[in-house]
């Protein structure tokens, strides 16, 4: 666990206009690291800790990522190196930070034994940048190079992982955010990513290899049984009393749904899948799915040396405390801040309801379920996917809204992603959703019905999925073409 006692000044517009003396670091809850960026210097660190832009830089941002076989501490120092697939030697780094409209340019080098690719999740990327092998991009194979080129519209918590094999790529440790900061973020004393997996260990403390059974393609997906929050075992999160803190939680696992219970640490949302959301206090257990992404706002105001437990709930039987928040015994203020944490809108187009046209999206199959094949395969409108390179389910005008009725008549959750746009969640079983909320991956219930609206204004062909990536693998995947 870094300790990190220091206060934080990130956010401070006054200081960001003068473009001195800002200091802007982030905290990892286990194994992570610090970094300090000053003035218009941007420091790369290629190998550890994140990949960070000063205020001032104006990019190009290039980088490089070799994407290749490693062995890791995952499970600690004192239990051994587990062998695992990451980008630059670290599992759930590096992560990557850049300001709202500076160009990034990353290399991956493919040093691994198959072909792969990099999805920018949640990023409205040009279609050729998107990541998607044979539909957008020819998959890199091993010993070969791609250079992702783009600069990202909206500021917000985003990630990067694979898309060819990803039941296999990401459960082997091919996963890393990334950081779009606001041009004015708000003030905060600390900005600080959770990625949150599981993973399937076996007794000889290595990842079990059983990628892609029937067993988990056909029913809930691959949970692990081990947790991680950046790649290590979780371990005591200190905080000071009268501090705020900007948490960004990312969902990298395979499958596993959280929901977490933040006891009384009343955290606050303030984004969800990257984009602004009216700051909510959260209502009973966060729930947060695989390709998820939830900001809080967090202003602890414990006693000095008390614990409180973060826990997780999702599954019935299998409840487990995720990690312990410990507060420090030295206060940083008496009170805590009072200043705004709305965050501002990003250049989304609003969709015009009135004149959307509107389509029905029916997820079918799976275990207990049935498909137009008779088998248990997953399907989108009565098809089951086989690869990448498929027809188009929608072909929608660009420029069009357009409202896609999601019909989950399944007996199992889905985490439902559209590449290369964000929508908003309209209602939920006909009824209106509270906060019109803009994501880009909604979690279904079973047999649950998920209205959603977008401005297809994005040309190209985009993956549209379930992000239990075990599922999308059996057949849960359709393609939305806009022309």
């Amino acid at each position: 666990m870094l300790l990190e006692d220091e206060s934080r000044l990130i956010g401070k517009r006054k200081i960001m206009a003068m473009n001195i003396a800002k200091l802007s670091r982030r905290g990892f809850l286990a194994g992570g690291g610090a970094v300090a960026v000053t003035g218009a210097a941007a420091l790369f660190m290629q190998r550890g800790g994140s990949v960070m832009a000063g205020s001032a830089a104006r990019g190009p941002v290039d980088m490089r990522l070799r994407a290749s076989p490693e062995t890791v501490p995952l499970l600690g120092v004192s239990q051994g190196g587990v062998d695992v697939w990451a980008y630059n030697g670290q599992v759930a780094a590096p992560e990557i930070r850049i300001r709202q409209g500076e160009r990034l340019r990353v290399t991956l080098d493919n040093v691994l034994p198959q072909e792969t690719t990099i999805h920018w999740h949640g990023v409205r990327v040009p279609n050729a940048m998107d990541g998607v092998p044979h539909l957008t991009q020819d998959p890199v194979r091993p010993g070969q190079s791609f250079t992702y080129d783009f600069v990202p519209q909206d500021a917000g918590t985003f990630w990067y992982h694979p898309h060819h094999r990803s039941f296999e790529q990401v459960a082997r440790g091919l996963y890393a955010p990334l950081i779009v900061e606001e041009r004015e973020p708000v003030m905060v004393d600390r900005d600080i990513t959770w990625m949150l997996d599981d993973w399937r260990m076996g007794a000889d403390g290595q990842i079990n290899e059983d990628f892609g059974n029937p067993s988990d393609a056909f029913m809930s997906g691959r949970v692990g049984n081990t947790m991680t929050i950046n790649g290590r075992p979780p371990q005591p999160f200190v905080v000071r009393s009268g501090e705020r803190i900007r948490l960004r939680l990312i969902n990298a696992a395979n499958a596993r749904i959280f929901a977490l219970d933040f006891s009384n640490l009343n955290p606050r949302i303030i984004a969800l899948d990257g984009q602004p959301v009216a700051p909510h206090e959260v209502d009973g257990a966060l729930r947060i799915a695989p390709g998820m992404r939830i900001d809080l706002i967090l202003d602890p105001e414990g006693a000095p040396g008390s614990r409180v437990s973060i826990d997780d709930s999702f599954y019935e039987g299998l409840e487990f405390p995720l990690t312990d928040v410990v507060y420090s015994d030295t206060p940083l203020r008496a009170d805590p801040l009072t200043t705004p944490i709305a965050l501002p809108p990003n250049p989304i187009p609003e969709p015009q309801e009135e004149t959307s046209t509107r389509h029905e999206v029916v997820f079918g199959g799976g275990m207990m379920g049935s498909s137009a094949s008779g088998k248990m395969d997953w399907t989108v409108n009565g098809v089951a996917a086989s690869g990448h390179n498929l027809e188009p389910v929608l072909t929608l005008p660009r420029g069009k809204s357009v409202i896609l009725t999601l019909r989950n008549e399944t007996a199992w959750w889905h985490p439902i992603h559209l590449h290369g746009h964000s929508f908003r969640v309209l209602s939920r079983n006909g009824k209106p959703t509270r906060y019109r909320e803009w994501q880009d991956t909604v979690l279904t219930a079973p047999h649950e019905i998920v209205e959603v609206a977008f401005m297809a204004d994005n040309p190209g062909d985009w993956m549209f999925h379930c992000h239990i990536l075990e599922h999308q693998a059996a057949g849960m995947m359709a393609t939305i073409r806009v022309t």
